[in-house]
């Protein structure tokens, strides 16, 4: 059961846990280094979505800062039974740029307009995005074998015959890792998806 400062996913990484739920206490007490902690974790993600919603790279920096000063704000807000610290400042990203391209939009002229503002293109950056760090969080909690052939499978796009010979590994050995793998990866992004 994960703690109450940490994901299910984030548990399952002790070292990973404890770095996520150091930063949730040290902002909770309004440390600046937990701040900047967060800020080194999960601008890079934030800028991409803030620019994809904004489109205006100047903007979008104006529109970061602003991020930032709501989650130092905010920092007592973060409940880890809700989603990871990536999954709430996102959130937070994500709908500051939509009230920035709200607010320099002028009167819509057509429901195209209107359709776009309420979604569209961004939403499916964010959810892009988004699903790509929840698999990368559920990763990273595999065991090393496990995630090393899922890796060689999806990403370098290896047949397991291939796996079998570059890695020395039998056959069946990374038959049998990837299957416990991908089976671990299904419950753990059931598990981060569930989570309210």
């Amino acid at each position: 059961m994960a703690s109450p400062t940490t994901s299910p996913a984030a548990e399952r990484d002790p070292d990973q846990a404890q770095i996520h739920a150091a930063i949730a206490r040290g902002l909770a007490r309004r440390e600046p280094q937990a701040l900047e902690q967060l800020y080194g974790i999960t601008s890079r993600p934030a800028f991409s979505i803030i620019l994809s919603v904004v489109g205006d790279r100047g903007h979008a920096e104006d529109v970061q800062q602003q991020v930032y000063a709501e989650v130092w704000r905010r920092a007592g807000e973060f409940d880890p039974a809700r989603g990871t610290l990536l999954s709430w400042v996102l959130t937070i990203a994500r709908s500051r740029a939509l009230d920035h391209r709200r607010r320099r939009t002028e009167q819509p002229l057509d429901d195209d307009t209107l359709a776009a503002l309420g979604g569209g293109q961004e939403d499916r950056a964010y959810d892009d995005l988004l699903q790509r760090a929840l698999v990368g969080e559920a990763l990273a909690a595999l065991p090393d074998q496990e995630r090393d052939v899922l890796r060689l499978r999806f990403w370098a796009g290896l047949s397991q015959t291939e796996i079998a010979d570059r890695t020395g590994v039998p056959l069946g050995t990374v038959k049998s890792r990837m299957t416990a793998g991908l089976r671990r990866l299904r419950d753990s992004m059931q598990d981060l998806e569930a989570t309210p």
